[in-house]
């Protein structure tokens, strides 16, 4: 059952490394006002199911829509992304591709580097957000469990993490492969968000730099990461001070606009600045000879190179994934029968409410049900449910004979 043929109108429509760079996936990065303002926008429009992704390897949109296209026209119009240059370089997936696509996202599978699990939090915050907003249902809500379960499985049962993966890894691997005497450099870090963190600690454990400085716009984040690792922390306002004394510059904010720009780089040394932010935070021109940027693009090309041990591994989380859809697969075959339930439980307890209404009229007195009323409701509707399960192949004729005979109004069920 592998083919999710009882689903109609679940897309994903994205961008993403595959096809776009960094700078053509930049424009399509959303912010959480701009996510905020996309989903507010799309519950007017009637959408009920909504989810948007947006890291430095792609921006997606997950929604229960009858055609992708207003979705993407708000993708567009909330973006600095058009839309003829996401049609020509993102992709829209529908039902079984787009829960294939998932899968493979939230496990790592699809990365940019192999087995980087952060993909899978990023994953969990974007639905969160939606779920602040009403706008998780049933189907997502078991859908994004299975992926996080998936998720988990491949984490322990294979070897596909096996070391660190994260591009905050492959960035200080990436300066210590490339700078010589990297313990007497001038390290500036600036940004302590979670790839920040990361970055602060495998600086502090693969350099063995006494000489790091970290700067944040929030000086007491930065002070928390001072406390736990031995590094230094300064003023944002010092921020143009500490740029010119220093021999690498590791960016990692999530600034909006570009943070560096030539007339903040007087500096004459040689300078190596590791860009890990998206949109990119530096604009200079090619003038500054003295200076090398490393993108994000740049590190998953040279990461790309020591992973063929993980990619043996991939046969065994396709293994892991196959399992847990097929379970998810039978949950969404099964709820193929929810709607004429809920159809039929509305309408007996409709029956049930105008019948007391009726006793109340006619005795002028109040008239409460028993609750042992409402607990027979459920197990007619039970049993119905458990024989459109176990005869699946007379299910169509028996809901067909129950919407007869009961009147139900299927389509406000769904």
């Amino acid at each position: 059952m592998e083919n999710f043929n009882v689903l109609t109108n679940f897309y994903v429509i994205g961008i993403s490394y595959r096809n776009a760079d960094l700078y053509t996936r930049g424009k399509y990065s959303l912010s959480k006002v701009q996510k905020l303002t996309i989903l507010k926008k799309a519950q007017v429009q009637g959408i009920k199911e909504i989810f948007i992704s947006s890291t430095c390897n792609r921006t997606e949109i997950y929604f229960f829509a009858d055609n992708p296209s207003k979705i993407i026209d708000l993708l567009c119009e909330n973006s600095k992304g058009d839309r003829e240059t996401l049609e020509n370089l993102g992709y829209t997936l529908k039902n079984t591709e787009a829960i294939n696509h998932i899968f493979k996202v939230g496990t790592g599978l699809d990365s940019q580097i192999l087995g980087d699990f952060e993909i899978i939090g990023q994953l969990k915050n974007s639905v969160n957000l939606s779920k602040e907003n009403n706008l998780i249902g049933n189907f997502t809500e078991r859908l994004m469990n299975c992926v996080i379960q998936a998720s988990k499985r491949i984490k322990t049962e294979t070897k596909i993490s096996s070391g660190a993966t994260s591009m905050a890894y492959a960035a200080v691997q990436f300066i210590t492969n490339e700078v010589d005497n990297i313990s007497n450099k001038n390290v500036l870090l600036i940004g302590t968000g979670k790839i920040g963190r990361n970055t602060c600690e495998n600086l502090v454990k693969h350099t063995e730099n006494k000489k790091i400085t970290v700067i944040n716009r929030s000086r007491e984040k930065a002070e928390i990461l001072s406390h736990k690792f031995d590094v230094f922390v300064k003023d944002f306002s010092e921020i143009y001070n500490e740029i010119e004394k220093a021999d690498i510059i590791v960016l990692a904010t999530g600034a909006e606009e570009p943070l560096i720009k030539n007339n903040l780089l007087k500096t004459k040394r040689n300078l190596l600045i590791v860009d890990l932010t998206i949109p990119s935070n530096i604009r200079i021109d090619e003038s500054l000879k003295n200076i090398r940027i490393v993108n994000l693009d740049d590190l998953a090309k040279v990461t790309h190179k020591t992973l063929s041990e993980r990619r043996k591994q991939i046969p065994k989380a396709q293994e892991i994934i196959e399992e847990i859809k097929q379970e998810f697969a039978q949950w969404v075959y099964d709820r193929r029968y929810a709607p004429a339930l809920k159809a039929l439980k509305d309408k007996l307890i409709k029956q049930q409410n105008a019948e007391m209404g009726l006793r109340k009229s006619k005795n002028g007195a109040a008239v409460h049900g028993p609750s042992h009323s409402y607990e027979m409701i459920n197990k007619i509707t039970g049993q119905f449910a458990f024989y459109l399960k176990e005869n699946p192949s007379k299910a169509n004729d028996a809901m067909s004979i129950f919407s007869e005979v009961f009147q139900l109004d299927l389509q406000n069920h769904e």
